[in-house]
C-alpha cells in the first residue's frame, strides 16, 4: 500500500521520525489542493489538501499494512482515504502502482493566524524534503500551495516543528529564494 505524502512527509528523514517505509518516488494527483491551514490546537499550521481543482505534488511511499497505524497517529486531525489511482501522475517512468494509495484530507481549511502561524521550520523540512528531487519539484510545491500570506513565524533558531529533519545549511538560502515573491513573512 502506498501513502501520497504531500507536507512534511517528502522528507525521508522526517518520515523516518515516524516508522519505516519503503520507497518514495516522486507524483502529481490531480483533484487536490494543498493549503496551509490551522488543524488542531496545535502552535501552529501545517499543511492540508482537501478536494478541488489543479494538483498537488508530493511522493507516493510504500508502507507495510503493519506500519499504517503510526502513520495515521502522525497524521491526526486528518482523514485517511482512498485515492484513485488514475488521479496519479507518477514521475518515475519505471514505477508501478501496485497496491491501494492513500492520502490524508480534510474538508475544513483555516486560514493560520499569529497564535497559530506557519512555521518557518516546517516549511524548510518539506521543502528540503522537495529539493532531494529538484529545484523544480521545490517549484512546483510553492506554486501550488495556497495560503503563502498567512502569518508566518521565523522559528529557525528555535523550531515549533518536532519533526524538522533533513534540512541542510545549504537549503535555506536556496528555499528563501523560492519564497521570493510568495513571501509575506510576520515575524508573530
Amino acid at each position: 500500500m502506498y501513502i501520497f505524502g504531500y507536507g512534511s512527509l517528502i522528507n525521508g528523514e522526517s518520515r523516518q521520525l515516524t516508522g519505516e517505509t519503503g520507497q518514495a518516488v516522486p507524483a502529481l494527483v490531480s483533484g487536490l489542493q494543498r493549503h496551509w491551514s490551522k488543524v488542531s490546537s496545535a502552535k501552529m499550521s501545517p499543511l492540508v489538501v482537501r478536494e478541488g481543482s489543479g494538483y498537488c505534488n508530493g511522493v507516493l511511499i510504500h508502507i507495510d499494512d503493519s506500519a499504517l497505524d503510526v502513520f495515521d497517529i502522525r497524521e491526526a486531525g486528518y482523514t485517511r482515504v482512498l485515492l484513485d489511482s488514475e488521479r496519479v501522475e507518477v514521475l518515475d517512468d519505471e514505477f508501478v502502482i501496485d497496491g491501494p494509495v492513500y492520502v490524508y484530507v480534510t474538508d475544513e481549511v483555516i486560514t493560520p493566524c499569529a497564535v497559530q502561524p506557519v512555521a518557518q521550520s516546517y516549511v524548510d523540512t518539506v521543502m528540503a524534503g522537495c529539493l532531494r528531487y529538484s529545484a523544480d519539484f521545490a517549484e512546483t510545491f510553492v506554486t501550488t500551495t495556497h495560503g503563502w500570506q498567512s502569518a508566518r513565524l521565523n522559528d529557525r533558531l528555535h523550531p515549533l516543528y518536532q519533526r524538522v529533519a533533513g534540512v541542510r545549511e545549504e537549503d535555506r538560502p536556496v528555499i528563501d529564494a523560492l519564497l521570493n515573491g510568495y513571501d509575506s513573512m510576520l515575524n508573530v
